[in-house]
């Protein structure tokens, strides 16, 4: 289809927003219902196969690599296409949603890459929808600044040259927009996301010098991979623009998805960009998929769980070897710690960790790294300066003595730390927490010196069931207690207690606190596992 024949509209259901006219224009909205008719079959179908392959992971407690695409793999004549400039230095990237305060500080961070988020750090309110494309346009127009309400402070954007490079993430292939419909069905909120940002900047990033970048999250298989560079061929044809402007970088933070590293890349090689190691999702993905597996898949605490646990470790060395192989970056995990204004020794010794890492993953062939504060931006530069020198990245690094077995990726038991009471507290807090947070319309939070999002609020509610469902057990005040029901509500009680003793009545009454409460509950006591903690959240979220 050409641009010069539009699809009927998507149709807006929600209260009109400031400029939302510059964003849902007729042309942008006849773009999204055309990606929804021609693709969200697909994206049925393939969240069907999702169910099934869960199921089959229930029933063999297993997962192996893909013996159809074995020739794939066997295959080393093929390579990824070559980065663009603007994508070839990637050694640090900042992450954070697209507020207009966060748009203007990321794109200044000093960090190579800003993950612009419209996923696990944003709660999809219409607003953060409409309004984050709207910042992102204004920032490419240099058309943007802030101004702090309470502290009065300016915030404006630096010169172009210094600015960083966007990469944006759409939602997951699961999660829906209520408030744009086609044929009176709600859209995908992936598609939805993809297609405002791509329809709106696609040509203004390419005379910028730079391109339309994506992050795509909770990919599961090669054949979602293959669904998303159908959209994107689509999309560049559609909007005239050349093939191979769109670049992309695949999240492999689900266990399903380690196994099909390689695949993914083919499906996507015209448009890939690299993969990125995501810690929690990863850890959630393994609880989900291996929930009923028995003692053996049972996580400890998950700060216990660092990426230097032996299976932690085959993920990401299997990463960086996959995507050196094949000419794509590998980006490593997130640093997530949040600098206190307060507490000096609380910073030191958390930069000494947040600097260990970093020396890791240049060390292990990263070409690159996530970090969550600006502040963290030069740590991780350090790092990374001292392994690259003057070089982009390390992809020459081809780690060819890494060796990674099926098993390897599944050795959860190697782990010899063990649930603790703490961390159960740890998981009902941070649960809590973020979802009052979340259902005020704020997807990234600072929660005890660190940043949280969907996804540590995932890790935290499915370790919650994962133990009560496996039985175990752990010790409070010198006594072993079995972790159960009672036991989580009783935590939980704790914790509303306590939030309304640190913040008093009124704030606490104004707030979401009992809402999330009860909402965490329901997610980790519920026998039947809800797949994703933000779908029953989405159905309570406000505007």
């Amino acid at each position: 289809m050409s641009a010069s024949v539009p699809s009927p509209a998507a149709v807006v259901d929600a209260e009109p927003l400031p400029r939302q006219d510059e964003v849902l224009t007729d042309a942008a909205l006849a773009f999204v219902a055309e990606l929804h008719r021609r693709f969200t079959p697909r994206r049925d179908e393939l969240l069907a196969l999702r169910a099934e392959r869960r199921a089959e992971i229930a029933r063999t407690c297993t997962l192996d690599f893909l013996p159809e695409t074995a020739a794939i793999r066997a295959d080393d004549s093929w390579k990824v296409a070559p980065a663009p400039a603007a994508l070839d230095d990637r050694r640090v990237e900042i992450t954070g949603p697209t507020d207009r305060k966060m748009t203007v500080n990321a794109l200044n961070s000093g960090a190579k890459v800003w993950l612009a988020d419209f996923e696990d750090a944003s709660a999809p309110t219409w607003e953060n929808v409409v309004l984050g494309q709207l910042n992102l346009i204004d920032a490419y127009r240099q058309n943007i600044d802030f101004t702090d309400p309470v502290s009065g402070k300016s915030y404006a954007l630096r010169p172009a040259q210094e600015l960083a490079t966007v990469v944006m993430r759409p939602r997951g292939w699961h999660l829906d927009e209520r408030h744009l419909k086609v044929d009176g069905r709600a859209v995908p909120g992936a598609l939805v996301d993809f297609g405002l940002y791509f329809f709106h900047n696609a040509r203004r990033l390419l005379d910028l010098g730079k391109g339309p970048y994506f992050y795509l999250p909770k990919t599961e298989s090669h054949l979602e991979a293959r669904l998303w560079n159908d959209v994107f061929v689509f999309a560049q044809d559609h909007v005239g623009v050349p093939q191979g402007s769109v670049r992309a970088t695949v999240l492999i933070e689900t266990i399903t998805a380690a196994y099909e590293m390689e695949e993914i890349l083919y499906e996507l090689r015209d448009h890939a960009s690299g993969l990125n190691a995501g810690r929690w999702d990863y850890l959630f993905s393994i609880v989900k998929n291996f929930r009923d597996g028995g003692p053996r898949f049972v996580l400890p605490d998950r700060n216990a769980v660092t990426m230097t646990a032996p299976f932690m470790r085959a993920y990401t060395e299997l990463l960086v070897r996959t995507c050196h192989k094949r000419g794509a970056h590998a980006i490593g995990g997130m640093a997530a710690f949040i600098p206190s204004r307060r507490d000096a020794e609380v910073n030191k010794v958390a930069f000494e960790k947040v600097r260990a890492d970093k020396d890791r993953e240049a060390g292990d062939g990263f070409d690159g790294s996530w970090v969550a504060h600006p502040d963290l931006v030069p740590i991780a530069m350090e790092s990374f300066d001292r392994v690259l020198g003057d070089r982009p990245h390390q992809k020459d690094r081809l780690r060819e003595d890494v060796d990674v077995k099926a098993a390897d990726l599944l050795a959860v038991d190697s782990l010899q730390a063990r649930p603790t009471y703490a961390g159960l507290v740890n998981a009902v807090q941070v649960g809590i927490r973020y979802i009052e947070a979340w259902l005020r319309g704020l997807g990234a939070v600072a929660i005890f010196n660190l940043m949280e999002d969907a996804a540590t609020a995932e890790i935290s509610r499915s370790q919650i069931w994962q133990w009560i469902n496996a039985g175990v057990e752990v010790e409070r005040d010198g006594t072993t207690v079995r972790v159960t029901p009672e036991l989580t509500r009783e935590v939980a009680a704790t914790e509303l207690a306590a939030v309304r003793a640190e913040i008093g009545e009124e704030a606490f009454t104004a707030g979401h606190w009992q809402q999330a409460h009860d909402l965490l509950l329901t997610v980790a006591l519920d026998e039947d596992y809800a797949d994703f903690l933000t779908l029953p959240a989405y159905e309570q979220l406000t505007g």
